[in-house]
């Protein structure tokens, strides 16, 4: 990586970790000088202790909630949550959830960038509307200045952002994630694992994303065990959270390739659950970039702790030990889907950034592999 010409990024954030930190949400929000703030979550994340508790932090200056967050952010959903942020005036919005969350949270700005008349074109524009967001899963989506949104209608997902839509403020606060059910915990920590993988073997990598991918890959495989088997281990929910963190700051300077493009383009079709679709294709990802990324994959493996090299079975035996399945036809996806799935992959952007060429006839085999 050292030979190799790159311009890294960082964006203006500050992060706020431990618990007890949702207490210091009503004072991010004044120092991003938010008066009228929106909170975007699901119905489960407004009447959870974690939402009680941000909403009495924020006091007034919470004017108004919206909670029709949904899997892979329908465009349906950005409309309805645009609408009534122009209706309530806000000038700041707080998401309070998982990745859905923070992509609706992130799609909303989005659209308050485009009325102001276009995105800020670097990270040191001021976004239209402050973003502060919250995480009670291990997506990482917080920190990242992009979003997906689902075509409902065509059945496909795609993906928009730019300088100004990462987050300003995030609040990593163990404790707003002990109520995450065990399952959830270990797909959406499947799905922070294959962002470090990805970023490892990104051709687009700096080498902090490198360094950052590499520490979030090791803590992620010590620790996801552990919060799925004893949930209420605040200490093994913290470690994993910092894992989750280490996986969103790789991607801010980093492509992803093979892995993300299908699994973004399986959830899009088929509406199953991003982080599922992760833990399912993440071997399959790993065996195809095998001889394209060697050094990435053997560095991979040593921060799994595996002697051999052999990066893709720690990923398969990770994910049987969560109890996650192994195929996608256990997961509701048909063989018809393979084939639309495999058809469409050539102009999906994000398979084009792979370390190797991924062709039509390599994402069938990848699937029927996975199926």
């Amino acid at each position: 990586m050292s030979a190799n010409r790159w311009t890294h990024l960082s964006y203006a954030q500050r992060l706020r970790f431990g618990c007890g930190a949702l207490e210091d949400a009503g004072r991010e929000a004044r120092e991003l000088g938010a008066a009228r703030m929106l909170l975007i979550t699901t119905p489960r994340g407004r009447d959870s202790a974690a939402g009680r508790r941000l909403a009495q932090s924020l006091g007034a200056t919470l004017v108004a909630v919206f909670d029709g967050a949904r899997p892979h952010v329908p465009e349906s959903a950005v409309r309805s949550a645009w609408r009534q942020a122009r209706e309530e005036r806000i000038d700041a919005l707080v998401s309070l959830g998982g990745g859905s969350c923070s992509d609706l949270g992130k799609a909303v700005c989005y659209q308050a960038e485009q009325e102001r008349g276009g995105l800020g074109e670097t990270c040191f524009d001021r976004p239209a509307i402050a973003h502060l967001a919250v995480p009670t899963t291990y997506s990482g989506a917080e920190l990242t200045p992009f979003f997906g949104v689902t075509d409902e209608a065509a059945r496909r997902k795609s993906g928009a952002g730019g300088p100004t839509i990462a987050p300003a403020a995030v609040i990593y606060d163990p404790e707003a994630t002990l109520d995450l059910p065990p399952r959830a915990s270990a797909e959406t920590g499947m799905k922070a694992l294959a962002h470090c993988v990805e970023v490892a073997w990104s051709p687009a990598r700096t080498v902090e994303a490198e360094a950052l991918a590499l520490a979030g890959a090791a803590r992620i495989h010590r620790w996801l065990p552990r919060v799925v088997e004893h949930p209420g281990d605040v200490e093994a929910r913290a470690a994993m959270l910092e894992g989750a963190l280490l996986a969103g700051r790789c991607l801010q300077n980093a492509s992803m390739g093979v892995h993300h493009g299908l699994a973004q383009m399986i959830g899009g079709r088929t509406g199953i659950a991003h982080g599922l679709v992760n833990a399912v294709m993440l071997a399959h990802a790993v065996r195809f970039n095998s001889d394209a990324a060697p050094e990435a994959i053997a560095r991979l493996a040593a921060a799994f702790g595996r002697q051999d090299g052999d990066a893709a079975r720690a990923v398969d035996e990770l994910r049987a030990r969560l109890g996650l399945p192994a195929r996608l036809s256990e997961c509701g996806v048909a063989a018809e889907d393979i084939e639309v799935i495999a058809r469409l992959s050539p102009s999906n952007a994000t398979l084009a950034k792979n370390p190797k060429r991924v062709s039509e006839d390599d994402a069938r085999a990848i699937l029927a592999a996975a199926f």
